[in-house]
């Protein structure tokens, strides 16, 4: 199957890298308005999938048992990269659980931000799985499990009830029977799973149209999600990264996976986009996002500004002098 080029790369006038694509964008009748390449083919959602894989979570008293504030629940839907801030959130995090470390399937990490890790090498500290970029997933996992009283040290198995409780509201959000799902792991340890990207950009949409779910509880799950994602935007991922300049606007529903996989949802406009570049490149979706919202005559500037302050048009060398340009194809 041949995927059309989304973005173009070019150095001296000429094309130096090319990225293939699919594109999907969905109003709230779950029409598709525009899309780009082949919505039909499955896509896994690797950390996009972290704000569905927190439901089950927000939808037990954890948060308020545990007295956790918004930023503490934030950890369980973020790709954190180990800021000092994300640091302290994180052991705040599993003390208040009463978990330990050692209950983590993810690897040992140093902080994924070089300032950090420079800092973490510098002072001759180990890794730890704590530091892993899903760590607060996982003390979602955890967390859920030791509510309900199931088993903690399996809590990674497809087969058990948390993982099963994440595929049933998978169907549920994406409306992809079950059959239809592909299961794979990811890299943190945990099941992940891929739909056709038009059903991706469905999932998205419930979070900012939950009355779409049909179910009250779930409903009510996703908006504490969209809250706590809104509230500390910096924890779901970094300053100068495109989900928290993305959550920064308190329109948009944002989160992006490994392997060059993103979604959004914008509230006032009830649109979806789900999208993957196929190079797995992560790089150019400052420039995507940012073209794909002034296709839809997106509103707020300053956020488009904004994505386009992280990595802009222009292909710089080291000195910061422009010898390129980034050219998106919609």
């Amino acid at each position: 199957m041949t995927y059309p080029v989304i973005v173009e790369e070019l150095r001296g006038g000429k094309v130096e890298n090319i990225h293939q694509g699919i594109i999907c964008v969905i109003n709230d009748n779950k029409e598709v308005i525009y899309e780009k390449g082949n919505i039909d083919s499955h896509v896994f959602y690797r950390s996009a999938m972290k704000p569905i894989q927190a439901l089950p979570v927000f939808m037990t008293d954890v948060i308020e048992k545990y007295q956790l504030t918004q930023q503490e629940a934030a950890l369980f839907t973020a790709s954190q990269r180990g800021e000092k801030y994300h640091q302290e959130a994180l052991e705040s995090l599993m003390a208040k659980l009463g978990l330990s470390e050692e209950l983590l399937v993810c690897g040992a990490s140093y902080p994924l931000n070089e300032g950090p890790k420079e800092q973490y090498v510098w002072d001759h500290k180990s890794k730890r799985k704590l530091l892993h970029n899903c760590a607060g997933k996982h003390l979602g996992f955890l967390a859920y499990a030791q509510e309900k009283g199931h088993e903690l040290s399996s809590y990674d198995d497809p087969d058990h009830p948390l993982q099963q409780e994440i595929l049933q509201q998978l169907v549920n959000l994406s409306e992809t029977p079950i059959e239809n799902i592909h299961k794979g792991m990811d890299g943190c340890g945990a099941p992940v799973y891929g739909v056709p990207l038009r059903n991706m950009a469905i999932s998205y949409l419930k979070f900012v149209a939950p009355e779409l779910i049909g179910d009250p509880q779930t409903e009510q799950a996703v908006i504490q999600i969209s809250e706590v994602m809104h509230a500390h935007p910096e924890i779901v991922a970094s300053h100068n990264f495109i989900c928290t300049v993305l959550l920064e606007d308190p329109n948009i529903i944002a989160k992006g996976g490994a392997q060059g996989v993103y979604c959004l949802a914008l509230k006032k406009e009830r649109i979806s986009i789900a999208l993957k570049v196929l190079s797995g490149s992560e790089l150019v979706w400052p420039v995507l996002v940012a073209e794909l919202l002034e296709k839809l005559n997106y509103s707020n500037k300053e956020t488009i500004a904004s994505l386009l302050a992280i990595r802009s048009t222009a292909i710089l060398n080291d000195s910061g002098k422009p010898i390129g340009e980034t050219s998106v194809i919609l």
